[in-house]
């Protein structure tokens, strides 16, 4: 991901995967919390990957899960109830 919307063309810090059909477990995905976060996106790693949906946590760094885990779309950016968010 280039340029996220800064002029300076910096490189996104993450190598983010957007292809639901390759996810796997410990992928990173942006991923998107429904209601009132729906516009900002967040970073997530994959936890389990099923056929309609994908377990994720929040991305902590340096390979670490930070918080609970969530349901998600099996989607490009995976989508997460604000309710499980903030759990």
């Amino acid at each position: 991901m280039m340029d996220m919307g800064s002029s300076s063309g910096e490189k996104c810090p993450f190598e983010l995967n957007f292809k639901p059909e390759t996810f796997k477990a410990g992928d990173l995905v942006s991923y998107r919390v429904s209601g009132s976060m729906m516009d900002m996106p967040f970073v997530g790693v994959l936890v389990e990957v099923h056929d309609d949906h994908v377990m994720l946590a929040h991305y902590g760094g340096d390979d670490a899960v930070a918080g609970n885990v969530m349901r998600g779309t099996k989607t490009d950016r995976p989508v997460v109830s604000e309710e499980d968010a903030l759990r």
